[in-house]
């Protein structure tokens, strides 16, 4: 087993005691909640008469069912359920204290985008949440894991998780990321490598220098889609930029308590001499931006590469999950996938919906008008983000380029609002899984991209390589080299 790693030094402070059935009983430093998770865990602790523990460390917001059209927050919601959920969450989290992030906070956002930008997310802690994309608080040095709704119910009621303690794979990515190529490209390398189910039993530590070049933003994305490969959390070590980045945020302590802050999270960082189960080593030189051509994202090309045959397939289960996709995307083996139609472009998610992904998507909407035949949704992570952008002008890129410019929430990525992908049209998305159905129509098809080239697709209305729209490297942001401030 790993020795010295961060993830063994998290995992045996917030160990509180070893459970009957071989199970750890793990504190959760920083529980999060959503609309559609906890209703029926507060439920529970009603029946229990149990008040919740520690309504201190749990932050609430709502997401996944939030409309991004404005004129549709108006309360009571239009969808009935939605009303339902989100009235749930409000009264759960005022009778137990919970500090709540509605609407009318300016705070409201994706629970993986708030959390960080408001400094919740800290290195060294345990991260639990609702939902699976919860890895993405390790780009902070924690360990991130999403939980079932009965685990949301211990959580509430103990502080605590019962869990399997994981092998911890270190993924070196080596070399350094060329022009338009981010964070979006990299995970989607690894997984493509390493597939959608070579991290079960895993957690991934991510280093290398390609790794350490990335600002925070970029960091999230990556450690954000460790769930798409598998692994059950995701982690880069924090450093001078993981700091600077907290420095200053609303939760995060200020003055000699930032920096005694600051040694304790120094010293869980793993060690130079780290025992891992399995070290891989990924290569970003020459890496491409990269596309899905199938139906999970392991189903990967680089713009420059043809869509595999399934003969090209080694194992039974991955050809014959080669043969469903190519029938459902429509797509011809040995083809590239420069040249696809699109019919939608979607940019946003807990993925790549921060500010830096606006920024570099804007970069290529300069001038440019969206084609006519696309529909394009802009949706901010979080409404501080879309403050953000709009402080900058850049809601105005996107506007005047033909993307309709929305109001935070999950959004597209799920399709549980009114953003969903009509019978038979393309998605060219930001997002993270591109599931049959995942996005609203189970004859919809999706194609996995960063940003940059969401943006350039919506232009063109197909698939397209973003970088002939760029003069120059990629600003940071969007997982490229570490921006600097405004």
């Amino acid at each position: 087993m790993s020795e010295g790693t961060l993830y063994d030094k998290v995992w045996e402070r917030h160990k509180v005691t070893e459970l009957p059935n071989g199970q750890d009983q793990l504190f959760v430093g920083l529980h999060l909640v959503h609309e559609v998770t906890s209703p029926q865990a507060f439920g529970m602790l009603r029946e229990r008469d149990l008040d919740v523990a520690y309504p201190e460390r749990t932050f609430a917001t709502t997401d996944h069912i939030a409309p991004t059209e404005a004129d549709k927050r108006e309360r009571p919601l239009a969808d009935d359920q939605a009303e339902e959920m989100l009235s749930a969450l409000e009264r759960n989290t005022s009778e137990s204290g919970i500090t709540f992030f509605g609407f009318d906070s300016g705070k409201q956002g994706i629970t993986h985008v708030v959390a960080p930008e408001l400094g919740l997310s800290q290195p060294g802690m345990t991260v639990a949440c609702g939902d699976s994309h919860t890895a993405t608080h390790g780009a902070f040095g924690s360990i991130g894991v999403g939980i079932g709704t009965s685990q949301i119910r211990d959580v509430l009621a103990t502080g605590c998780i019962a869990a399997d303690k994981q092998k911890v794979r270190r993924i070196e990515v080596e070399g350094e990321l060329g022009e338009g190529v981010y964070a979006k490209d990299v995970i989607m390398k690894v997984i493509k490598d390493l597939g959608v189910d070579g991290g079960v039993g895993h957690v991934y530590e991510y280093g290398g220098p390609a790794i350490e070049a990335l600002d925070m933003e970029g960091r999230l994305a990556v450690c954000n889609m460790s769930i798409e490969g598998g692994a059950r959390a995701g982690y880069i070590n924090p450093d001078e930029t993981t700091y600077e980045y907290l420095r200053g945020r609303e939760y995060v302590p200020e003055g000699e308590a930032f920096e005694e802050r600051k040694r304790y999270w120094e010293s869980i960082a793993s060690d130079d001499d780290a025992e891992y189960d399995d070290v891989v080593t990924v290569d970003a030189d020459g890496l491409h931006p990269l596309v899905t051509w199938g139906i999970n994202p392991g189903q990967v090309v680089g713009i420059d590469e043809a869509v595999p045959h399934p003969d090209d397939f080694e194992e039974r289960t991955d050809r014959e999950a080669a043969e469903k996709a190519i029938d459902h995307m429509e797509v011809e083996p040995g083809q590239s996938m420069l040249g696809y139609d699109v019919d939608v472009a979607f940019l946003g998610t807990c993925t790549n919906g921060r500010l830096s992904d606006f920024k570099e998507a804007a970069r290529i909407l300069e001038d440019h008008s969206v084609d006519e035949d696309v529909r394009a949704l802009a949706v901010p992570g979080s409404e501080t983000v879309r403050a953000q952008c709009e402080e900058r002008g850049i809601d105005q890129t996107f506007i005047e380029a033909g993307f309709q410019w929305r109001r935070a929430g999950c959004s597209m990525c799920l399709a549980m609002n009114d953003d969903q992908l009509g019978a038979g049209e393309v998605c060219a998305s930001s997002s993270n899984r591109n599931f049959v159905g995942r996005q609203g129509s189970k004859e919809g098809r999706t194609v996995l991209m960063s940003p940059a080239m969401v943006a350039a697709a919506a232009v063109e209305g197909e698939v397209v390589d973003a970088r002939d729209y760029l003069d120059d490297g990629p600003t940071g942001g969007a997982g490229g080299i570490e921006e600097v401030a405004d």
